[in-house]
């Protein structure tokens, strides 16, 4: 009897389901894009937002928003910009509370952006560029870095 409630007790994280919420990939600039020399140097501009939010008792939901735009310095306007919402459930049970924010933040992400970024390449090569390959993002530095802006900005009382 005991070994049943030990068991039933034990913490649960796993991912149920991955799905792509939003997906648009433009190419402004086509043709004449791949037809023309660019003018001036490109660069990748990136914007990465992490989400999260309750379902039930024991599920959430994580999603990636990224844009990510190729624009030159002799540009007015990007040659793409590729932006995705894509995001997973998550079951977690019998997590203790104050594992739940570094999980959130932390294992959520690192599990669903290796396929996000997968989506976001294959967008861009079929937009007609070169493959677009993310850099790995390091989600627990990311949390430690906001987890210590907010406690810099959280005044202490004595």
């Amino acid at each position: 009897m005991a070994e049943e409630n030990a068991a039933q007790e034990q913490p649960e994280f796993r991912m149920l389901k991955m799905y792509v919420k939003d997906l648009s990939f433009e190419n402004p600039q086509a043709p004449q894009v791949f037809s023309q020399p660019l003018k001036g140097e490109s660069k990748i501009e990136l914007n990465l937002d992490l989400r999260n939010r309750k379902i039930d008792e024991d599920h959430y939901e994580v999603s990636l928003h990224i844009i990510a735009k190729l624009v030159t310095s002799g540009e007015t306007s990007s040659l793409f910009v590729a932006e995705i919402e894509h995001a997973a459930l998550f079951m977690m049970k019998n997590i203790p509370s104050e594992h739940f924010e570094a999980i959130l933040a932390v294992d959520c992400p690192s599990l669903l952006f290796p396929f996000t970024r997968q989506i976001i390449c294959q967008a861009v090569l079929d937009g007609g560029f070169q493959p677009f390959l993310m850099e790995p993002v390091n989600f627990m530095a990311l949390y430690q870095n906001q987890k210590a802006k907010r406690q810099q900005a959280t005044p202490t009382v004595n």
